[in-house]
């Protein structure tokens, strides 16, 4: 009986020993799998160029980022927004358009006959150039001038967006003026029909030389911007081939939207470390049962922890010495820990 009893239990002490070392082994394996995806990843980044900050909407700026380009995200925040001060007319918008148009002659040919008609245009039209100018003449240069305003600071995220890239934003909503707050003079001379200003007496039959005002404004929508990293500014990068340096984009749009061909991202990196950690824990835990450690849990966290990192350190040491001393650090720690238990767990003398 005793006999059987201790073949038994040698049974069940080789049985933990193999499922300990196939689990600790396995983990050696992930973790050694994870980290070479991650390196492969961070390999192809250097390949096309400068690094690549994927930041979203929650990303600061901070020391190191100088010339990276990066991905920014969300809606647009209007620090101090754009006013045109001639008509007093302002818009929380990055940009702020002003459109001039003058009720003119156009010249129309069509199939070899020439006709005259008024219209509105937003350029003068010299009628001196006419076939048959006589009767057709044009007032000349506008009084006003349209113009384009734009914001004093916009911020995308925590980052400020350059002039170049708040001149890319696209779509246009129509930005109707307030008579109320028109300087005297433009009171006097204009009056408001729909959404522009105009100095028709009789808006529905303007006459010639009659002006017409409207605003336009880039609309506050979710944006996202992959642009350089200068300071606390994102501004055009200077050293990507052709294009503008820059990308916007209307929504939320991942990385690899703005930049297809980057490499895919590994997914699921952190839990894989913690999942690789895991089985070299419990896999140590089970070849210690035969052990005085036997059941020691902290000795077999300090094992997982010594192994996984290790090989994970080891792998880095030839692509990033400062990632290669973090991981090899938490090898140190976890030694650490499990010779502190071993001592604890040896009887004294």
């Amino acid at each position: 009986m005793t006999s059987r009893y201790k073949v038994k239990q040698a049974g069940v002490a080789l049985g933990f020993r193999v499922a300990g070392a196939i689990l600790l082994l396995a983990g050696l394996g992930l973790i050694a799998w994870n980290e070479r995806r991650v390196m492969d990843y961070a390999a192809a980044l250097a390949r096309h160029g400068a690094p690549v900050l994927d930041l979203g909407a929650a990303g600061r700026p901070t020391a190191g980022q100088y010339g990276s380009l990066t991905r920014v995200s969300g809606v647009p925040q209007i620090v101090e927004a754009p006013r045109d001060k001639e008509f007093n007319v302002s818009a929380e918008s990055p940009i702020l358009i002003r459109h001039v148009e003058m009720f003119q002659w156009r010249e129309i040919t069509v199939g070899g006959a020439t006709h005259y008609e008024l219209d509105w245009v937003d350029r003068p039209i010299d009628a001196t150039s006419f076939a048959k100018p006589a009767g057709h003449v044009n007032p000349g240069a506008f009084p006003v001038q349209g113009r384009q305003f734009e914001a004093g600071e916009v911020k995308l995220g925590n980052f400020k967006l350059s002039e170049p890239i708040l001149r890319a934003f696209p779509g246009r909503v129509s930005v109707p003026p307030d008579e109320k707050k028109l300087p005297p003079n433009f009171a006097a001379t204009f009056q408001r029909v729909d959404d522009a200003l105009v100095t028709s007496s009789k808006p529905a039959h303007p006459r010639l030389g009659d002006l017409r005002v409207s605003w336009e404004a880039v609309p506050l929508q979710s944006m996202t911007v992959l642009a350089r990293i200068d300071g606390d500014t994102l501004v055009p990068a200077s050293n990507r081939e052709g294009g503008d340096g820059f990308d916007v984009q209307v929504g939320e749009r991942s990385l690899l939207d703005v930049l297809p061909a980057l490499p895919e991202p590994p997914a699921a990196v952190l839990i894989v470390r913690l999942a690789a950690f895991l089985m070299a824990a419990v896999g140590a835990l089970l070849l210690a049962q035969a052990s005085r450690l036997r059941g020691d849990a902290l000795f077999a966290i300090g094992i997982g922890a010594v192994v996984v990192t290790a090989v994970a350190g080891a792998m880095w040491l030839v692509h990033d010495a400062m990632t290669a001393s973090v991981w090899l650090l938490f090898a140190v720690l976890g030694g650490g820990l499990a010779i502190w238990r071993v001592q604890q767990r040896t009887p004294a003398g």
